[in-house]
């Protein structure tokens, strides 16, 4: 579980076969989703796999810096 306001760097890679979270083992997250980058729908999809993965609610979770990109980071709690 992620500390109360830890921020987590991920690297997001939509348009995937299924959605899913995977640590790196450097500090680093990666994340593959199925929607496609159009409206906000992968930024939806990220913020609620990581509110899952880590167990708190989605309001917990938002982006940082990174919201029209793929690297991004995450304030988590």
């Amino acid at each position: 579980m992620a500390a109360p306001g830890r921020v987590i760097e991920v690297l997001v890679k939509p348009n995937a076969r299924s959605s899913e979270l995977s640590d790196n083992g450097d500090g680093t997250w990666t994340a593959r989703l199925k929607a496609a980058p159009v409206d906000g729908k992968a930024n939806q999809e990220l913020i609620a796999l990581v509110a899952q993965h880590f167990g708190c609610a989605k309001a917990a979770v938002s982006i940082k810096t990174g919201a029209s990109g793929r690297r991004k980071r995450l304030v988590v709690g």
